[in-house]
């Protein structure tokens, strides 16, 4: 599959449904991951699997509680950048998380190549992840 919004709607379908085995087969083995932010996971990611090490380690610290979801379509900006609105919570002992974003993902050849993230609440979100 090559159309950049279905793979993103897919890998996006993958995330809420917690496959993430399917997500990390949307992810190019030399993807580079903009996280943003002042947190333990903050900087650059590079490498499929130091993305998904990232998400295990959320899943981990949220006790399973970390979801992502679409809040609308996701919307093609050229021929091969994604927007996509995004509603991310989670939960731990004395905390909890939830607020809006966009994503923004580049993809090629049917697979997601750069993501950049952007949180409504970046100092909220820091505060959650620690760091």
């Amino acid at each position: 599959m090559s159309d950049p919004v279905a793979v993103v709607q897919q890998y996006f379908d993958a995330l809420a449904a917690k496959d993430f085995a399917a997500v990390a087969g949307f992810l190019a083995d030399d993807l580079v991951w903009h996280q943003p932010g002042g947190n333990r996971f903050s900087g650059l990611q590079s490498g499929a699997g130091a993305v998904n090490a990232m998400i295990g380690a959320m899943m981990e610290i949220s006790q399973g509680s970390f979801e992502l979801a679409l809040t609308g379509p996701p919307m093609l900006n050229g021929d091969d950048l994604v927007a996509a609105p995004i509603h991310f919570t989670a939960q731990r002992p004395g905390a909890d998380l939830g607020q809006d974003g966009v994503d923004l993902l580049k993809v090629a050849d049917g697979k997601i190549v750069e993501v950049w993230l952007f949180s409504a609440d970046q100092p909220a979100e820091d505060a959650f992840w620690g760091r």
